[in-house]
C-alpha cells in the first residue's frame, strides 16, 4: 500500500485573487489533509477514525463508494455538510475548488484523509479499478444541502 497523500496541484482561476477566497469567516476556505492513528503489527494495520480526535466532528453518516478506473464521482458542493474522505483501497484523485483556487490531492492509503468543509466543489477521479472511498460526514443526508449545478456554485461561492 502506498503512503503518499499530498496536494499535487494548486491553481488559481483566471481573474481571481486567492487572498479574496470565499468563506463565512472571511479567510480562505480550503480542503486539508488529516492524519489518522495507525497501528501496524505482523498481522496487519489498524487505523482509527474517532470523532473528536483525528475526525474533527461528530460522525453522523458514513458511506463507501467502489468504482472503476477513470470513473468520476462527486462533482458537487455542500452548503452545510463537512466531509472527510479516506481511500480504503486503490487510488483516487480529488479536485477541490473553493471558487478561487483548485487544489488536487491523491488519496491512496488508509492513514490519511481529506477534510472538505462546506462551500468546496469536490470531484473524485478514480485512478485504479476497485478503488474504495469511505466518506465520514458531520450531517445526515439532506437533499437540499447539495449544490449540483456548477453555475449555482460559482454564483453562490461568496456566501459560504
Amino acid at each position: 500500500m502506498r503512503d503518499c497523500v499530498q496536494p499535487i496541484n494548486a491553481t488559481s482561476q483566471p481573474g481571481t485573487d486567492p487572498a479574496m477566497s470565499p468563506s463565512i469567516s472571511g479567510t480562505m476556505k480550503l480542503a486539508s489533509l488529516v492524519t489518522f492513528p495507525k497501528h501496524a503489527d505482523p498481522n496487519g494495520v489498524l487505523c482509527v477514525y474517532e470523532s473528536g480526535k483525528a475526525v474533527p466532528f461528530d460522525i453522523k453518516r458514513v458511506f463507501t463508494i467502489t468504482a472503476r478506473a477513470n470513473d468520476v464521482r462527486g462533482d458537487h458542493a455542500h452548503k452545510r455538510c463537512s466531509q472527510l474522505l479516506v481511500c480504503l483501497a486503490g487510488a483516487i484523485l480529488v479536485s477541490c475548488d473553493n471558487g478561487v483556487a483548485v487544489t488536487e490531492f491523491t488519496l491512496d492509503n488508509i492513514g490519511t484523509g481529506l477534510l472538505i468543509p462546506p462551500g468546496i466543489w469536490a470531484t473524485q477521479h478514480y485512478v485504479e479499478d476497485n478503488s474504495v472511498l469511505m466518506v465520514l460526514c458531520d450531517r445526515g443526508y439532506e437533499k437540499d444541502d447539495y449544490i449540483r449545478a456548477r453555475e449555482e456554485f460559482i454564483a453562490s461561492a461568496n456566501r459560504f
